[in-house]
């Protein structure tokens, strides 16, 4: 791997250490001005309150003193100052109690205000009616009465100054902490950036530039025609992505290469049937002109004989055009193909001609698509006549054909045989491979040939239990013209 160039080192570092720098520096100055300015705020709504409760003890010595002045006048003339006086009391009350906070701050407020509404009602309810009467022991009663909650309400107030002036002290000492604190954060991060920011750039390099260089890596490699690279980066980040992306990309190349290599073989293959499909269509015509002759002049089994001999004729001209087919696009239109009864058909065909080699076969599952039913025959035909072959006498072949929720269908070969070898499995559709003695090695390749002529693929797999198992996925239509 090559190692980053000297700008992406200089630009790595000069950026972690800015960014280290600048942003934890700014963090903590920040979050002291912040707890500052909360400081003052707090302090100012303390001197607020200090301010609010001394003007409440004044406005209750001004209530209490329209309490007096109609003591003194003998009348009501100083009513309406006295209800000035207690709603501006009250007033006051309500905005002291909007800025205290402590449990018992509150209930020294609760009691300014009880208190306050006892003062009004010994006013009104006795001090008043007694001044109209004239009745003198009644009033000397009431304002002493008076004369004691007044100075209820003052301790209280004198309380809450206290408290207000002990809070504003303790904000204080908060304020010059915190103050400390943000010089002592300042100059730890003096100290320590350069060492913080070394760090992260090391950190920056392993988790960017290492991993650009893989990727720089990689793709050189592709390039040279390497198909077999791939990036060795497993991080769950964008570049992991990347890398997971270009080795899919490689894999695809790969095999999109491989099949244009399978596509010239079976292009040559056709160039090679065409130079003698005339010379063999012309022995197999005058076998089935014969066969023809021979069927009208016999009857019973002779007869459902020569009609086996005259479909293998015509299978085997299917198979050289077949072959022909191979470098060009199939030419039928598609048509709705029911592959559960294909099957069916294909399997009876194999039994009634002996060819089966004593196994068993059974047929499960429905499902349809669009193609080209003798096509898709042939196919069916070669993977259950090698999967009976593969499981020999006694064996077993299942065929399951599923319809797909997507769209298309599915249709499964496997068998009980001795399942493939590890050498066959990366050749097993090359013309003229073949695991067989009497093979001819055209099977496997003509049958996929014809599965993604109808835009499908075939998949290949060895179950653990043993046999084969081979799988055509369909779509619901072939593209283009099938």
């Amino acid at each position: 791997m090559r190692s980053p160039s000297g700008t992406a080192r200089r630009l790595i570092l000069a950026f972690a250490v800015l960014l280290a720098v600048f942003g934890v520096s700014s963090y903590f100055a920040l979050a002291s001005l912040r707890d500052v300015q909360g400081g003052l705020s707090r302090m100012k709504e303390r001197e607020e309150g200090v301010r609010l409760a001394l003007e409440l003890a004044s406005a209750v010595r001004d209530q209490y003193a329209h309490q007096a002045h109609t003591i003194i006048l003998g009348n009501a003339s100083h009513l309406p100052y006295y209800t000035e006086a207690e709603r501006h009391v009250l007033d006051l009350a309500a905005q002291v109690r909007a800025r205290v906070g402590a449990a018992d701050e509150r209930a020294w407020v609760a009691e300014i205000e009880r208190s306050t509404a006892e003062l009004d009602r010994i006013f009104r309810e006795r001090i008043l009616p007694a001044v109209l009467r004239r009745d003198e022991p009644e009033i000397m009663a009431a304002h002493a009465r008076a004369q004691v909650v007044v100075s209820q309400i003052q301790e209280l107030t004198a309380r809450l100054v206290d408290r207000f002036e002990s809070s504003m002290g303790d904000i204080q000492s908060q304020v010059r902490a915190v103050h400390q604190a943000a010089f002592r954060w300042t100059l730890f991060f003096l100290a320590g950036a350069p060492l913080l920011a070394a760090g992260i750039g090391f950190s920056i390099y392993r988790s960017v530039a290492r991993p650009v260089a893989r990727l720089s890596e990689g793709a050189a490699r592709l390039a040279a025609g390497d198909l077999e690279a791939r990036i060795a980066i497993d991080s769950p980040d964008e570049f992991g992505a990347l890398a997971r992306q270009f080795d899919a990309m490689t894999r695809s190349i790969k095999d999109h290469q491989e099949r244009l290599v399978q596509s010239e073989k079976l292009a040559g293959i056709g160039r090679l049937a065409a130079g003698v499909a005339h010379e063999i269509n012309n022995p197999l015509a005058v076998i089935l002109g014969y066969v023809k002759i021979l069927r009208r002049k016999s009857d019973g089994a002779l007869a459902e004989d020569l009609g086996i001999i005259e479909d293998e004729a015509v299978r085997a001209q299917e198979i050289v055009e077949g072959l022909l087919d191979l470098s060009r696009p199939l030419a039928a239109a598609p048509e709705p193909v029911d592959l559960r009864a294909l099957c069916d058909e294909a399997v009876a065909r194999l039994a009634d001609g002996g060819r089966l080699a004593g196994a068993t076969v059974e047929v499960s599952g429905a499902g349809g698509v669009e193609g080209h039913p003798q096509k898709l025959r042939q196919v069916v035909l070669n993977l259950v006549k090698n999967g009976a072959e593969a499981a020999g006498p006694g064996g077993r072949v299942e065929v399951r054909v599923s319809q797909a929720p997507q769209g298309g269908a599915a249709l499964e070969v496997s068998d009980s045989g001795a399942g493939l070898p590890a050498e066959a499995a990366g050749r097993l559709f090359e013309p003229f491979f073949t695991t067989k003695p009497g093979g001819t090695g055209l099977g496997l390749a003509v049958s996929l040939g014809i599965v993604q002529a109808h835009g499908g693929a075939v998949e290949v797999a060895s179950p653990a239990g043993g046999g084969a198992r081979f799988t055509i996925r369909l779509p619901a239509s072939p593209p283009g013209r099938v």
